[in-house]
């Protein structure tokens, strides 16, 4: 059997993954990444039909790297974000909450993007990209993991086709469903919403002006995201609605026009008539959250340690975080001459990020069920909620510094710094 020696394997080849080789591989660590699919297989659109919400921190993020300048083209700025209870249309509901750029402070970096929509395909390839011009990152893929064998001075991963790989520490980005998390005995809080996520990109004739929508409706969230238009001038946003589970058949079943008539029914006219371009897709919904981000040699990240209802379109944002946070330690104690895998490293990885992440998924959880119903009562409460925080310039202020991932303790590519 071949042995591959690298100081850091990571598992998974999603977006958290790849930037997290990217990162590691700009500070020169030799890291071997394995993917259980072909890396061109996340280039089509017809891989998943997501886009990411990208926020200030994150975009910082990428540009340390060097990953940035490739999204740009793809990336559409977001300029203001509108919060409704029910469609934004609707007269009965006057009470909203807008945050526009123009809220910020100077000291907020004055009027750049709050963040940026970025249809992940796009995401994948300028991370690609820049993957290819890193020497000390290697793609193996497809590749598959049969165990992990941690041992006291190195582990020893062994693939599906008998190949056997020794490093460091293991990095799982697999997502929701690890198997090295489970292999490892990290036992995980987990429920499901009972909702989908329904996504696809919508044309719509007016143009968004770079405005995000939220409109919370009984079945769940109701999200139009801007994109940038097509090279035929055609007006494009992604759609996130969030639906009951049990209405999965009867959305996926609607044809293109019928589909797009109900997001009209849905969204209002405010961006005139819709009409579904691509692919629609179907998401189960659910929270997760592991006990701890760390096992023997082993690390989560992303979706393998957290996920979240994509009520605040966080999900991507909280996983570059760990990326950002676990690559200074790991580059830092390379430096030191530090074990990579030694068990004071990856604790101190725990505890940098599991409390962003229970926060976090806490807060969405409860944004979900305080919104996804129609009760009188309670949603007049909301609604008193979200006209008295739009009204208030400093809370405002306050939660969308949060929302652009700006505040709190940043690890340096999230200020915009190198390794």
């Amino acid at each position: 059997m071949t042995k591959h020696d690298a100081e850091v394997c990571i598992v998974g080849g999603g977006l958290v993954g790849l930037s997290l080789a990217a990162a590691l591989g700009t500070a020169g660590l030799d890291v071997l990444l394995l993917d259980a699919r072909p890396v061109e297989a996340g280039l089509k659109p017809s891989f998943d039909g997501r886009a990411s919400a990208i926020s200030r921190g994150s975009s910082q993020i990428l540009d340390a790297l060097g990953v940035w300048p490739g999204c740009v083209p793809g990336a559409s700025p977001i300029l203001d974000i509108r919060v409704s209870d029910g469609r934004p249309s609707e007269p009965a509901s006057p009470f909203f909450l807008h945050y526009a750029v123009e809220d910020l402070d100077e000291g907020d970096a004055g009027l750049e993007p709050m963040g940026h929509i970025v249809e992940n395909r796009f995401n994948r390839y300028a991370l690609l990209q820049r993957l290819a011009e890193l020497p000390t990152v290697r793609i193996l893929a497809p590749a598959l993991v049969e165990r992990l064998e941690p041992g006291s001075a190195s582990a020893l991963l062994t693939l599906k086709d008998g190949r056997t790989l020794k490093t460091s520490l293991v990095i799982a980005a697999e997502g929701q469903r690890s198997g090295l998390r489970e292999a490892a005995g990290i036992k995980i809080a987990r429920w499901s919403y009972a909702q989908i996520g329904v996504v696809t990109t919508l044309r719509h004739e007016e143009p968004h002006l770079g405005t995000a929508h939220e409109c919370f409706l009984p079945d769940g969230p109701f999200a139009v995201l801007p994109l940038n238009d097509d090279k035929a001038g055609h007006h494009r946003s992604s759609l996130v609605w969030t639906a009951r589970a049990e209405d999965r058949e009867s959305i996926m079943a609607l044809s293109n026009a019928d589909f797009a008539a109900a997001c009209g029914r849905r969204f209002g006219d405010s961006l005139g008539a819709f009409e579904q371009e691509g692919d629609r897709f179907a998401y189960p919904l659910n929270l997760l959250l592991a006990e701890r981000f760390h096992g023997p040699r082993l690390a989560l990240i992303g979706e393998s340690a957290h996920a979240m209802h994509p009520i605040a379109g966080q999900g991507l944002n909280l996983g570059l975080r760990d990326v950002a946070a676990l690559a200074e330690i790991l580059v830092d104690a390379r430096r030191l001459g530090i074990d990579l895998g030694s068990p004071e490293i990856l604790k101190r990885y725990t505890r940098w990020r599991r409390f962003d992440s229970v926060t976090l998924c806490l807060v969405t959880d409860s944004l979900n069920r305080l919104f996804s119903n129609d009760i009188a009562p309670i949603r007049l409460a909301r609604d008193i909620g979200l006209a008295a925080v739009d009204r208030a310039g400093p809370l405002k202020r306050f939660f969308m510094q949060h929302a652009m991932g700006v505040t709190g303790k940043l690890p340096r590519l999230t200020r915009g710094e190198a390794l």
